[in-house]
């Protein structure tokens, strides 16, 4: 688990951990953060091999739509907040890069300095939408072309992993979206993020005709069908992201929650369904953060020892 204070690991050994886990030829889980307690819990229980911010659930936990209208400034923030409650690599959505390739080669700068493994771009207009609702418009190859190449050559880590998306297959078809990734590809992308396919088929088609890591996204209630991590790695994937799943769940449930109290004015038939506080409690490491304080109150230069040291 994390230190008290911030990740175990530096961004820098982060990185290098995403970049071979892509490598591996097995596939690397992202579930979905929609805040740092959340990315703490995702390593806590064990099997993945990151975490993902979505730009989604960054701007619905604003209240907003997903409709390119977060910052810079906000999705840096809140993601670097996620990136060190853990140790696991965080990959971000920064929709179209936040402007023009100027704006996107900021954008990697930013996203550095808070500590994340890595970001996605998109081939869409700006302002964005979500990617399985009907009307998107993508811009000319090229400009994404200029998006990508910006993004490569002023990173400072080369481990820092620049994702690039692409929702063509949507707008002009398949074949387009597959000529679009070669491009990036070319450009310098590391890891091609193939959004909105339909079916095993489509994912297939991709996978044979582009020669760089995939990711796929299996979000809810959109055009995709929904494969498990096993058939994506058996159809050549390399990455997976469940974006707005555990805040799917937290916003369900919380609804029920309020529902029922609206009704009865009391939480009993609620509590089994609860995270208890002792869990609470030991996620958030109450416990060490006592004896932390114990430490401090109690200090000795010959016996204190930092709580990142075991």
């Amino acid at each position: 688990m994390a230190g008290l204070f911030g990740s175990l690991k530096t961004p820098a050994e982060k990185r290098q951990q995403f970049r071979a886990d892509l490598e591996s030829g097995t596939i690397t889980r992202l579930p979905g953060a929609f805040n740092p307690l959340t990315a703490r819990l995702i390593q806590d229980i064990g099997g993945s091999g990151g975490v993902y911010v979505s730009g989604a659930v960054l701007a619905n936990d604003f209240g907003l739509p997903d409709i390119g209208l977060t910052t810079l400034t906000e999705v840096a923030q809140r993601s670097g907040q996620i990136a060190r409650a853990t140790d696991l690599p965080v990959l971000v959505d920064a929709d179209t890069g936040f402007g023009e390739p100027m704006s996107a080669a900021r954008t990697i700068a930013a996203l550095e300095d808070a500590g994340l493994a890595g970001c996605h771009l998109e081939d869409q207009v700006n302002p964005k939408r979500c990617g399985h609702l009907d009307g998107k418009e993508v811009v000319d190859k090229d400009i994404m072309v200029r998006r990508i190449s910006a993004a490569v050559n002023e990173r400072r880590d080369p481990n820092f992993i620049i994702c690039a998306r692409t929702d063509a297959a949507g707008v002009n078809g398949i074949d387009d979206a597959i000529d679009r990734a070669k491009a990036y590809v070319d450009a310098g992308a590391d890891l091609i993020f193939t959004e909105a396919l339909y079916q095993p088929a489509d994912f297939e088609k991709f996978r044979s005709a582009v020669d760089t890591p995939l990711l796929a996204n299996m979000t809810e209630f959109g055009k995709t069908e929904l494969l498990s991590a096993q058939q994506l790695e058996d159809l050549g994937y390399n990455a997976v992201i469940w974006p707005v799943s555990t805040f799917r769940v937290a916003m369900g449930a919380t609804e029920d929650f309020l529902r029922d109290m609206h009704e009865t004015g009391l939480q009993t038939d609620w509590l089994e369904r609860m995270q208890h506080r002792s869990r609470l409690y030991e996620l958030v490491r109450y416990e060490e953060y006592n004896d932390f304080d114990q430490t401090v109150f109690t200090y000795s230069k010959d016996t204190y020892r930092p709580t990142f040291e075991s």
